[in-house]
């Protein structure tokens, strides 16, 4: 029951939901319990050869009736009580993604994939359930068979009551039992679950890799381990489920057998009826609901309580980067950067970034440059507060980056990355992702500044053209160039392009960055690069080495400081060269 605790919260949120579907089944359970009452009139009348043709209409009338009113009050109770459940899925739902979003990068490094849609899905099914098919059988289970006890008790005989309810006990017992294997039998089952989906993930996600190297046999050998695992899984919950009905069938089976014999008896001594002993028996039939009600509630549960222990884990881990500013709005795109020291992990042994001090102005163009690893994109999250720490002193508008709330100051920045995010639908929903009220006009300006639209033009469907999963149909440069179509239509205070025209030629990279400098005249412009020809025209340009700033000035000036800048740029110039003449 500790999960009905848990979900109290709910019941009060929807208790009118609750309480109409209460009240159904109350009623319900109420009129059901005549028709075996007239049953057993009819069934006393024939024997003492006093039934009447008045009699058996006015009964037949009563039953018909007693139907059509149990079959509305059943389609009121059922919209009543499952709406509500499914309310609660969608709550659970939308808690999970809203949680989700609030995660660092950090927390999506620990946490699969694969588990955490099991969380949002499987889990949530779960508990669903328990508000919803649970508390139906709870409240169901309940009513009828309390009301079937008072009728058999007050309106047929007590002794034959208690005779019939020995086993029952015994049925209590085996059920606690089996409630509690269940709790951790399924959540096991969940577990593995999770771990199923995480490998089926990563098998499609990596189907083109794996099929390049030849791996699909110990792919296939892998995924196999984990299928049998999780069988065993169910399987276990299946050999604990499967112990509830024979227990059921003995306790109804053993219930039938004294009372048949102790009516049989009590007849004899004209005790009792045929007729009662009909009642009572129909009575009985309907304690074998409440029996299989009590198994199944126990059942539902349990699931949902370890469903609910699993999705708690996810909801209380408290998100790295508290969002508790105050700061809506930003006049200006001044920059201030001032970090003493950063590390991913105190488990590091070296600093990812430390003494890195420099300034921007607003509508300027600022180039960080260096080798792999040297901490370029560390220092994009760092700008975008994904990561934080307690040596950095970032401020932007002259104050620092935590007082403004997460959403102004992300707002602020347009982030093209190297491997961009392209969604499952058309070219022209991805470019428009963050204006989904732009005209298709100014989605081909965007796209003609990011120099892809003659592309698209040539498309069967244009920019209707369906993308695939991650964009799957393009390539690496024309999916780098959709994702700066997107930044440019949002046309953000500051643009951040992180290595975003690796994959896109000498010729391509020229134009769009012309094409930048001319729409984002004014505004600022932040470019992360290899290739240093994109930052020829840069206000001011960085080189990271090892995590800290080893040069720095204007294209020019770090060509007359002769280190590593001017040497990259001579051998990338040579290589231009080399691969032009070819």
């Amino acid at each position: 029951m500790v999960i009905l605790q848990k979900l109290s919260w709910f019941f009060r949120l929807y208790w009118k939901r609750y309480a109409i579907a209460f009240v159904a089944l109350l009623a319900i359970s109420c009129l059901i319990m005549v028709p075996p009452w007239v049953t057993g009139q009819l069934v006393d009348a024939v024997a003492n050869d006093t039934l009447t043709y008045k009699q058996l209409v006015e009964d037949i009338s009563l039953l018909f009736g007693i139907a059509l009113v149990v079959y509305g009050l059943r389609v009121l109770w059922r919209r009543q009580l499952y709406g509500a459940s499914f309310k609660l899925a969608a709550l659970l739902r939308g808690r999970i993604y809203n949680h989700l979003t609030l995660m660092s990068p950090r927390f999506f490094q620990r946490h699969n994939t694969g588990d955490l849609m099991a969380r949002a899905t499987n889990d949530v099914t779960a508990v669903e359930m328990s508000a919803g098919e649970a508390i139906l059988a709870l409240f169901d289970g309940l009513l009828t068979g309390v009301i079937v006890l008072i009728m058999m008790t007050v309106m047929v005989s007590w002794k034959l009551t208690l005779l019939a309810l020995l086993p029952w006990p015994l049925m209590g017992y085996f059920m606690w039992r089996f409630g509690r294997q269940m709790h951790d039998t399924f959540f096991e089952a969940q577990r593995q679950f999770s771990l199923l989906n995480d490998k089926t993930q990563e098998s499609i996600s990596g189907i083109r890799l794996i099929k390049a190297l030849g791996q699909q046999p110990q792919i296939k050998r892998s995924y196999g381990e984990v299928t049998r695992d999780v069988s065993a899984a169910n399987f276990a919950v299946a050999k604990v489920e499967a112990k509830y009905d024979p227990v059921i069938y003995l306790t109804v089976s053993t219930s039938f057998l004294l009372a048949v014999g102790g009516g049989a008896y009590w007849i004899h001594q004209d005790e009792l009826t045929i007729g009662e002993l009909t009642t009572f028996t129909i009575y009985l039939t309907f304690l074998i609901w409440p029996m299989f009600a009590y198994g199944w509630t126990l059942n539902l549960l349990e699931r949902g309580a370890a469903a609910h222990k699993r999705i708690d884990e996810l909801l209380d881990t408290a998100p790295e980067i508290s969002d508790d500013g105050h700061r809506d709005l930003t006049n200006s795109t001044h920059i201030d950067v001032q970090i003493k020291r950063f590390v991913y992990s105190d488990n590091n042994k070296y600093d990812t970034l430390y003494d890195i001090d420099f300034q921007m102005t607003p509508g300027c163009t600022f180039g960080i440059v260096g080798h792999t690893g040297s901490g370029k994109s560390t220092l994009i999250n760092l700008l975008l507060r994904l990561y934080e720490g307690d040596e950095i002193a970032i401020k932007f508008d002259r104050h620092n980056i935590k007082e403004y709330r997460l959403d102004t100051l992300r707002a602020q920045f347009g982030l093209v990355p190297q491997n961009p995010f392209l969604f499952s639908v058309s070219i022209a929903e991805n470019i428009a992702l963050g204006c989904p009220e732009a005209s298709l006009d100014e989605i081909r300006t965007a796209a003609q500044l990011a120099c892809i639209d003659n592309y698209i033009q040539q498309l069967p469907e244009q920019y209707n053209t369906f993308v695939g999963e991650r964009g799957i149909t393009l390539s690496g440069g024309q999916k780098q160039r959709i994702a700066i179509a997107r930044a440019l239509l949002v046309n953000p205070p500051v643009l951040l392009l992180d290595d975003a025209l690796s994959a896109v030629d000498l010729g391509t990279e020229r134009k769009i960055l012309k094409h930048i400098k001319t729409a984002r005249s004014g505004r600022s412009n932040i470019i992360v690069c290899h290739r240093l020809s994109a930052v020829l025209h840069a206000d001011e340009i960085i080189v990271l080495q090892q995590g800290t700033i080893a040069e720095r000035g204007q294209h020019t000036q770090l060509l007359q400081q002769n280190g590593w800048y001017a040497k990259m740029f001579r051998y990338q110039q040579i290589e231009a060269a080399v691969q032009h003449e070819k």
